[in-house]
């Protein structure tokens, strides 16, 4: 039996992998995850590893990037790149790779990855209550930007951390018998990502320390999608578990 947790608050799609995301109204939600979500990354050529994608760890710089579209067109993919300073660029041009490469000190390439570059599974979601907690402890302002989710849910109950306990159960996003849904599959384990400044300023290492102090470093849940469709902020989120 499904219940009533809340409801969609927002929804966002980072197209390049550690750049800044967007929010959406709406998204189609298909096998991997949101369509367009981490479909692209720069490669390090330096690197012979398993992981050979460039993050915000390592670069925060990174995050500062806004890929964008000249033309709006849906859920069509960025074709360029804002930097920092302002200054515009192709998505896939060599005078953002060597932007980029400059700024991490080694040679990048961008990368087209069909099904997504994902650190641990292909949707994320948090609630609004766990931010609000984690950024008040931390002394900082509520930026949901800092956590990088893929939904965002304002639960009925405004409990922080209240998504730990939807590990093993089932979300779904809206009432019809065939509304999107995803399997809870883990706690969300936080990293130095938190820590960035959305906006471009300094560091702030108390936001990864307050997610260590409040819920033993995690903050938000992992899901894996078992049914493709179409989300909607203001859908209701119901939770099955058992």
């Amino acid at each position: 039996m499904s219940t009533a947790i809340g409801e969609i608050e927002a929804i966002f799609r980072h197209p390049v992998k550690s750049m800044r995301g967007e929010s959406l109204d709406a998204a189609t939600l298909g096998w991997h995850g949101i369509d367009g979500d981490r479909r692209l990354a720069f490669r390090r050529l330096d690197n012979r590893g398993d992981f050979p994608w460039l993050c915000g760890s390592m670069l925060p710089e990174l995050t500062w990037f806004t890929p964008f579209r000249r033309e709006a067109d849906g859920d069509a993919l960025p074709t360029h790149v804002r930097t920092p300073e302002g200054d515009e660029m192709e998505l896939f041009g060599d005078e953002l790779a060597a932007e980029v490469g400059r700024r991490y000190g080694a040679p990048v390439q961008m990368m087209p990855m069909k099904h997504g570059i994902f650190d641990e599974a292909s949707l994320s979601v948090i609630t609004a209550a766990t931010i609000r907690e984690i950024c008040q402890i931390a002394d900082k302002g509520t930026d949901t930007r800092r956590f990088r989710p893929n939904i965002l849910v304002r639960s009925t109950r405004d409990l922080p951390f209240e998504e730990d306990r939807w590990v093993g159960g089932v979300l779904t996003f809206g009432a019809a018998d065939d509304a999107p849904a995803v399997a809870v599959t883990r706690r969300d384990l936080r990293c130095s990502m938190v820590n960035i400044d959305p906006d471009g300023g300094s560091l702030a290492p108390q936001v990864l320390k307050a997610c260590v102090r409040a819920n033993e470093n995690n903050a938000g849940i992992y899901c894996e999608v078992t049914r493709i469709g179409r989300l909607a902020v203001g859908q209701t989120v119901f939770l099955r578990q058992g």
